[in-house]
């Protein structure tokens, strides 16, 4: 029995023993696949990868087989990887090790729909379709997302910067602000931007932001918020303040309140300041005078005298009621263009107030009109004309010149031989007295054919044979004409202004002459012919503006028979405008087609042969004219200012253009050209100045004197000089 025992467990053993051996196999197998494609598995659900100088294209395959993922590499993925962890890493860990390898050697892995994984340069990434996450997102380590951020009490355009020397800014990382909503978008890895998160949610903290107001008792509130906004305005060349240090401070000319937010420091510093201020003025004069900066005193002073007497009439407060007991004064000064005012000081607060609101600057309106006519006329005419000395003619009207008037002025113009004189005999005795002779030829008169030929234009030509001729004439006209006038002009808010570049040209309205007709005479008016804009802006609130327009375009046409003709083009209307934007005030698209034939009955319409019977016209007119304008609100000098250098360097720009170009007869250096746009304003030399520059013209003369001048008699010279400028100085 204990042999029989023993020999179950000896087989017992054998047998583990053989399975023990299978198991060994099967690691070592493991291990070696490890050592070829760096990658260990353990278990079912653990890794342990290991590289050793392996190409990264085959690292990013490998890890795609193992995690049953489908990798797509970018063709500039490359290079060769170092890596080895000594743990067992779950799938989730092996993935985040993964990214990490990527993130350190310069690469992203953006995963897409159906397991689908892309490996593209950090660079790239950012502009990848890569997720965009929320707060809530689990998504962890070095995937690239996209991230949007709130900022509630700061402002993202001071923030970015900072961030930006946080983010890769070199790599996949891009920290960008958008000012109307006050986010921030972060793009990077996840740990990055969870980072950056992080550092918004500190630095996104209100301060006390409270509100305080401060009731005056003397001082005008305008006139103190001016006084106190005018000591926290940072000076020129120093760093400002802090914006949270400044505070904001408001009027309250109804209440005479200053109203004053920021941090606590701020308001309290702001309220000392106006406690001081706010005291009884030393003087008991009533009388004050307030230089204005924009308005005329003039028109200021009817709009405060009326509301001077509607505050007195009504009588809203005792104080008020009181100041109507004593009169009123509001005179203005021309010269200093300022106010003298003379009330209580109830009533000086109330009229400051209205003064101050009154005394802005105003806004001005750049006007440009675009005046685009473009005009194409075509035209044909073909006729023939037949005549016969003793059967008539045929004649058409519709071309140029008629057989009639041709014929006409050729008869006219026909020299007439001079008649035969006969002999002359005496009647007594017979003799001869004078022989025959002829009187000399009569020429011509060319006026009538010269009227007839000038109206012709074209191929005309003309055939006679005994008492038939014929006259034939063929024209084609085709005109073209593109007119582009862009007028412009400037002008303050609600002020009219008008421009215009032309000529007066001389109109006949009537004329009178005597019985006798010996001292005629004719009265005469000018009228203005060219490019005329009247323009009345309206600024409304916000970009709007409203214009009152008058736009007339007129030019000579020809002359009639009682005088010359005018063409004109007339636009009057009243348009809302954005500013900046072009819009269309009126237009004309006119196509007229005309065919005129002029024949004989029955033989103008045979065949072919009819042509010969017949005269045709046809013309064909196209005119496309529109007016477009443009308004731009300018609110402050540095508009201005560019707009006017805008303007001033397209004609240098063309000045040069034609400088360059040239002149065929002339010399190039007689071509005008503006000066560089300079906003500093050139004075004239100042008195030194002027010295030191005559005495250096003084030493350049003395440099070219000539050999035979002694140096003595220069030496009295200059010292003479020398005496008469100091003079001059004293």
């Amino acid at each position: 029995m204990g042999t029989i025992l023993n020999a179950f467990v000896v087989k017992h053993f054998l047998h583990k023993f053989k399975q023990l051996k299978k198991l060994s196999l099967v690691l070592i197998t493991a291990i070696t696949f490890s050592g070829i494609f760096a990658v260990g598995q353990a278990s079912a659900a653990q890794y342990s990868p290991s590289f050793k100088n392996t190409e990264i294209v085959e690292f990013v395959t490998i890890v795609g087989k193992n995690l049953k993922k489908t990798m797509i590499v970018d063709p500039n993925v490359r290079g060769k990887i170092n890596v080895r962890s000594y743990d067992l890493l779950s799938e989730e860990q092996y993935y985040q090790f993964f990214l990490n390898v990527l993130e350190v050697y310069g690469f992203s892995a953006i995963e897409r729909e159906n397991n689908i994984v892309k490996i593209i340069r950090n660079k790239d990434a950012k502009t990848a379709a890569i997720p965009v996450i929320g707060s809530g997102s689990k998504i962890v380590g070095d995937e690239m997302v996209t991230r949007i951020v709130e900022v509630k009490n700061v402002t993202v355009r001071e923030l970015v910067p900072l961030l930006r020397q946080l983010s890769d800014q070199a790599g996949g990382g891009n920290v960008t602000n958008y000012d109307p909503a006050n986010v921030i978008m972060l793009t990077g890895t996840a740990a990055t931007v969870k980072r950056l998160v992080k550092i918004i949610e500190r630095v996104d903290r209100a301060g006390d932001q409270d509100v305080e107001i401060i009731k005056l008792e003397y001082a005008s509130a305008g006139e103190m918020v001016r006084i106190i906004q005018a000591m926290n305005k940072p000076s020129s060349g120093k760093a400002g303040q802090p914006t949270f240090l400044i505070p904001k401070i408001v009027a309250d000319d109804r209440s005479n309140s200053v109203i004053v937010s920021g941090e606590i420091k701020a308001r309290e510093r702001v309220a000392r300041l106006i406690k001081r201020l706010d005291s009884e003025l030393e003087s008991n004069g009533n009388t004050r005078v307030y230089s204005l900066k924009y308005s005329k005193a003039e028109d200021l002073v009817k709009v405060l005298k009326g509301v001077s007497k509607s505050i007195s009439d009504k009588g809203q407060s005792a104080k008020v009621k009181s100041s109507s007991k004593t009169n009123t004064s509001i005179e203005s000064h021309q010269s200093t263009n300022a106010l003298v005012i003379t009330a209580e000081p109830d009533m000086l607060r109330s009229l400051e107030a209205v003064i101050r609101q009154l005394d802005v600057r105003r806004a001005q309106v750049l006007i440009e009109a675009i005046i685009v006519e473009v005009y194409e006329t075509d035209g044909v005419s073909l006729g023939v004309q037949w005549g016969n000395e003793n059967f008539g003619f045929t004649q058409f009207t519709n071309g140029p010149a008629t057989i009639g008037s041709v014929a006409a002025g050729a008869k006219a113009a026909e020299t007439t031989k001079g008649e035969i004189v006969p002999a002359v005999y005496s009647s007594e005795t017979g003799e001869k007295i004078s022989d025959e002779y002829r009187l000399n030829d009569v020429e011509g008169d060319f006026t009538a054919l010269g009227a007839a030929l000038g109206s012709a234009s074209g191929l005309v030509t003309g055939v006679v044979t005994g008492d038939w001729a014929a006259l034939i004439q063929a024209v084609s006209t085709d005109t073209n004409s593109n007119l582009l006038a862009t007028p412009s002009i400037t002008t303050l808010d609600n002020e009219e202004a008008y421009f215009i570049v032309g000529q007066e040209v001389p109109i006949i309205t009537g004329s009178t002459s005597s019985s006798n007709n010996s001292n005629p005479f004719q009265t005469v008016e000018r009228q203005e012919i060219g490019i005329k804009l009247r323009v009345t802006p309206l600024v409304n609130e916000g970009s709007a503006v409203q214009l009152s327009i008058e736009q007339e375009s007129s030019s000579i046409s020809g002359n009639t028979g009682v005088d010359i003709s005018i063409n004109k083009r007339e636009i009057k209307t009243t348009v809302m405008a954005e500013s900046g934007d072009m819009i269309v005030l009126g237009g004309l698209i006119d196509d007229d087609v005309q065919e005129s034939v002029q024949k004989v009955p029955l033989l103008g319409d045979i065949p072919i042969i009819g042509h010969l019977f017949k005269s045709t016209s046809n013309s064909t007119r196209k005119r496309n004219l529109m007016v477009f304008l443009r308004a731009t609100i300018i609110r402050d000098a540095s508009l201005m200012s560019e707009l006017s250098e805008s303007k001033y360097n397209y004609i240098r720009a063309e000045q040069i253009s034609k400088q360059e170009a040239g002149l065929s007869l002339m010399d190039d250096k007689r071509l005008p050209i503006l000066p560089e746009w300079n906003d500093e304003l050139a004075l004239p030399p100042s008195f030194e100045d002027y010295q030191e520059s005559i005495q250096e013209e003084k030493l350049i003369e003395e440099n070219s004197l000539p050999e035979n001048m002694s140096k003595e008699s220069s030496l009295q010279e200059n010292s003479s000089k020398e005496s008469l400028l100091k003079e001059n100085d004293e």
